[in-house]
């Protein structure tokens, strides 16, 4: 693996015009301030324009000389820690730009000074110097770039400000702060604090501690605390005080003897007790915070590489933001309009640097090895700068690949991927300067000052030596040159994403064919570099947005092209690249199989990408050749796959001959019912019915039917999300019309297909139009009820083929097709369908001659309601128009009637228009807990209806004799004297009642 890539991120450099020696410097958006050494007490601000321009904007004098400073593009001020007669100050510069239209003036005031109206007024056209007094010294400063907050470090504490936006009028609003929480430390001494979002990384010499400020909910019956009321993390100490501070002591001094990390919840075990003081006024809107601790980590002096090292310590802690992707609003100037997304942090010892990832979860992403003992490093989205004693080190960063995983936690899949996070680190470059001190960035512009010890300076003045050049327009003026150091603040312009990406394309080249790795490697970085371009919050607004994403895409098409033809264990990735670079199949066909080379080998990942691809639904139309060409790839690579790679949509255009003598080949060696089906597809294409035939005849109907279920795809196809039937089906549908409804039946068994796909396979396989039923489909739906075991899909399909029936008898419409199943095959195959009874016969054997044209799908339909399978109540909307139809219509309402219970109802139908059935329907339904309606229901309604026809209706009186017959076997003499009516002939009932009498005297 190559770790040194020797490319140029480096392009023009300008010198700052400092008027002064500089000695502190930072930017801002667009602005650099340096501040002067001890003797100038002043801080020169500069205008930073493209391609590294420096205009001086004007300066201000400070207190003293400057100790930290540190700009907030929130709010747009500057911070600073002064110095002046051994004592240190807190101060904020805001309004600052005024100098610029020239003005000189000046206000100083302490935070939280109420101003008065008439003093405000001139706020506008000059400089504010906000002073924020501190109990003790301030150490360090971090300024929050998403919200301005300003979090400062002192001995044994941290303390927070946060910026307030005072509206004084409608055209004038000024900044102030406000001190809103102290964080106390014990036996703690920052040497430098970040802060960003909530987080906060702090580290002393040897120890690095991220903690986070948490919202804590208050209870709505909380009582109002004082302003200085103290919530503390500390754990309840046991035993005596004393003692114990002894313990702790020694139990430090242990532990600093070790290296200690500590991630997530186990950091809380760094016995670094921390309590919060909260200063804001208390209100309603009081934010109350509880810590989080989030990382912990200590090293020890001599865990340095390079041996033992008196210096070595912690420096330069960053806390890199990262912003959703387009999350920023037209208006761009106020941070919050950013929707931040990871957070990373990075701290450095002298010889080796850290970058941590400290979003939703705390993990070390890269450790970088530096070549020299480094003083100061700058962390940006895209890169690590790294200073040493003469040299400025560029590094790569996986600041991007991890975000991009937060962005999407589903990036690793067939359709999309990412470089790992975990991925090399290298070296992009190391470039000689001379005396490098101190570095800064902003955009894609670092700021380094450099001061040469004065045996560089002797060396320096000789041209062959001389590396560096000043331009003409530099203002400085040196009066003793062998007395002050030779130093230079450069503006360094790092070159263009799209330049860059296109210099380590070209340089990746260069190991195409000797180190695989690191080809991909070089290739990853060039993908990583685009893509934190793209992951900028501006990047909407960027002039160049196209030309990134066609550098993106242009570089996943790179990496496709390395995991295709590379023998490598991560070959997948092919895939997902290949998709995201919008590169179709016969593009990536051309871009790695050779014309006319018959013995080209190809790698795996060539091998699934093709695969995945063909077996999708692509609406990509491979030409002859290529399709021809994908044949013969697979013949060489992976001939089990040819079957399924000839079914697929994109081979329609393949050549069936071609295709048959490859299956053939096959064929010898792995015979199976699939790559059969495909001859017979494949000889159906060509016309040759003799061909098609014999393949078909090699196995049985039922074996062919499940063969289907290995390629569905030979019956069906879908172009553009629609369902098309191959001419396969088509032949089937006409020849063979048993084995197509079978098929289509195994593949919804086996999940292959679901129900609403099958009803518009066969709807377009018949022609039918949305709205009407081929009878194919009606077919499909009883094979399917016969082996349907899921209740859900059951009564879905009850339901369907019941309302088929139904609209074929109330519109008196004949199938098309003849029904492959009649009602005897589906009584005696499916449990579904029930003997019809005795009394429906009955009733129809009476039925009008028309009806006959449709027996068979009466007969299924009142087989479907003798059964107990269907959901009566469901079916009821579906039954209606046939409830007036006739003898058929008298048996459905009849049988819906009983299935629900309400026999008598039953009975009242029945006697109003078919008396001859109501007897036998008494015979077969009225048993058990229903017997009593014999006598209770049908015996009183016969009677009462031959009394008021009389002898006019012999079905009555028939009727009547047979339910006298069976209610005289089953009452008492007496119970059965009860029910006769009075007005009755005795004649008519004297052998019922002699026979019910005898009938007692037997027993």
């Amino acid at each position: 693996m190559v770790r040194l890539y020797n490319l140029h991120p480096f392009g023009s450099q300008r010198v700052v015009p400092c008027e002064r020696e500089p000695a502190r410097f930072c930017c801002g958006r667009d602005v650099l301030f340096v501040a002067g050494t001890a003797a100038s007490c002043r801080v020169e601000a500069f205008a930073l324009g493209d391609q590294g321009r420096c205009e001086p904007l004007g300066s201000f004098a400070t207190l003293g000389p400057v100790l930290r400073m540190a700009h907030s593009q929130a709010g747009d001020y500057l911070v600073t820690i002064e110095e002046k007669s051994k004592a240190t100050f807190l101060r904020a510069y805001t309004n600052w730009r005024c100098m610029s239209a020239g003005s000189s003036r000046v206000c100083v005031r302490m935070v939280g000074h109420k101003m008065e109206e008439s003093y405000s007024e001139t706020l506008k056209e000059q400089m504010s110097i906000v002073e924020m007094p501190l109990s003790d010294p301030p150490l360090c400063i971090s300024c929050c770039p998403v919200n301005g907050d300003l979090l400062v470090g002192c001995k044994n504490k941290l303390v927070m400000f946060c910026l307030k936006y005072l509206v004084i009028n409608e055209n004038l609003t000024v900044l102030d702060f406000e001190r809103s929480l102290i964080l106390h430390v014990d036996n703690f001494i920052p040497a430098e604090v970040a802060f960003c979002a909530r987080h906060i990384a702090v580290t002393t010499e040897l120890d690095v501690l991220i903690l986070k400020l948490e919202l804590v909910e208050q209870s709505a019956d909380r009582t109002e605390q004082c302003a200085h009321n103290v919530s503390t993390l500390e754990k309840p100490v046991d035993g005596d005080p004393s003692s114990h501070t002894s313990q702790l002591e020694l139990d430090e001094f242990i532990i600093c003897q070790k290296p200690v990390e500590l991630l997530g919840e186990e950091s809380k075990l760094c016995e670094i007790p921390i309590t919060l003081e909260s200063t804001e006024l208390p209100t309603e809107d009081t934010k109350r915070f509880q810590v989080r601790y989030l990382l912990f980590r200590r090293f020890t002096p001599d865990q340095s590489p390079f041996g033992f090292c008196e210096e070595t310590k912690l420096h330069s802690v960053q806390l890199l933001p990262v912003y959703r992707t387009g999350s920023v609003t037209a208006h761009e100037e106020t941070e919050n309009e950013r929707e931040l997304l990871s957070l990373f942090c990075f701290f450095s010892l002298p010889h080796v640097g850290y970058l941590y990832s400290v979003g939703k979860l705390v993990e070390l992403i890269s450790t970088y090895q530096y070549s020299e003992k480094s003083e100061q490093a700058v962390l940006t989205p895209q890169f690590l700068h790294v200073i040493t004693s003469e040299k400025l080190q560029c590094f790569t960063v996986r600041c991007s690949a991890a975000a991009a995983r937060d962005e999407d936690p589903y990036i690793d899949t067939t359709v999309k991927a990412c470089p790992p996070v975990a991925l090399d680190v290298c070296t992009l470059r190391m470039q000689l300067f001379i005396g490098p001190r101190a570095i800064c960035h902003f955009k894609n512009h670092i700021i380094l000052l450099t001061k040469a010890d004065s045996e560089d300076i002797t060396e320096r003045r000789k041209p062959t030596r001389r590396m560096l050049s000043r331009k003409a327009d530099s203002i400085k003026s040196r009066t003793n040159s062998e007395s002050e150091p030779g130093w230079n603040l450069y503006i360094i312009n790092t070159v263009s994403t799209i330049q860059l990406y296109r210099e380590m394309v070209d340089y990746s080249r260069t190991y195409e064919n000797v180190k695989t790795e690191s080809c991909i490697h070089l290739l990853s970085e060039a993908h990583l570099l685009v893509r934190a371009a793209m992951m900028d919050p501006s990047f909407l607004k960027l002039d160049e947005k196209e030309e990134l994403l066609r550098a993106f895409r242009e570089s996943c098409a790179f990496l496709g092209d390395c995991y295709s033809r590379f023998d490598t264990k991560d070959y997948h990735l092919a895939l997902p690249y290949y998709r995201m670079s919008g590169l179709s199949m016969t593009e990536v066909l051309k871009r790695l199989v050779s014309e006319g080379d018959e013995i080209q080998t190809y790698e795996r990942g060539l091998i699934f990408y093709l695969t995945h691809s063909l077996n999708e639904d692509l609406n990509e139309e491979l030409s002859k050749e290529s399709a021809n060409k994908v044949l013969q790839i697979f013949c060489v690579a992976d001939p089990v796959q040819l079957p399924h790679i000839l079914c697929s949509p994109c081979m329609t255009n393949v050549c069936p001959l071609t295709a048959v003598k490859y299956l053939q080949k096959v064929e010898k060696m792995m015979p199976s019912v699939v790559l059969t089906l495909t001859k017979a597809f494949m000889a159906l294409k060509m016309g040759d019915l003799v061909m098609y035939e014999h393949e078909m005849d090699s196995y049985k109907e039922t074996i062919l039917a499940c063969g289907f279920i290995g390629q569905p795809k030979l019956l069906r196809q879908r172009k553009e999300g629609i369902v098309i039937p191959t001419e396969f089906a088509v032949h089937l549908k006409e020849m063979q019309p048993g084995l197509l409804v079978a098929a289509i039946v195994a593949l919804h068994e086996n999940n292959k297909i679901e129900l609403e796909e099958a009803d518009t396979f066969f709807k377009v396989l018949c022609s039918n139009s949305e709205n009407t039923v081929p009878q194919l489909l009606v077919d499909f739906w009883e094979a399917l009820l016969v082996v349907c075991s899921q209740e859900e899909i059951l009564q879905e399909l009850l339901l369907r083929v019941t309302s088929q029936y139904v609209w074929r008898i109330s519109k008196q419409q004949l199938p098309e097709t003849k029904p492959l199943k009649t009602t005897e095959d589906l009584i005696n195959s499916c449990n579904h369908f029930g003997l019809i009874f005795p009394w429906v016969t009955s009733i129809m054997s009476m039925g009008t001659p028309s009806d006959k044209d449709y027996h068979e799908d009466i007969s299924k339909l009142q087989s479907l309601l003798c059964s107990q399978s269907i959901d009566i109540a469901s079916a009821l909307p579906v039954l209606e128009p046939l409830s007036e139809a006739g003898d058929v219509g008298l048996t459905i309402r009849v049988l819906c009637s009983t299935r629900l219970g309400k026999y008598e109802e039953a009975i009242e139908q029945l006697l109003e228009k078919c008396p001859d059935a109501a007897v036998s329907y008494a015979q077969h339904e009225l048993k058990d807990d229903n017997r009593a309606l014999w006598w209770n229901k049908l015996l009183p309604e016969l009677c009462k209806r031959a009394r008021l026809t009389g002898n006019d209706c012999p079905v009555l009186i028939s009727s009547l004799k047979e339910t006298l017959s069976v209610v005289a076997m089953e009452l008492e003499l007496r119970d059965f004297l009860s029910l006769l009516p009075e007005d009755g002939t005795a004649a008519f009932f004297l052998p019922h009642l002699l026979h019910c009498s005898q009938r007692k005297l037997l027993t």
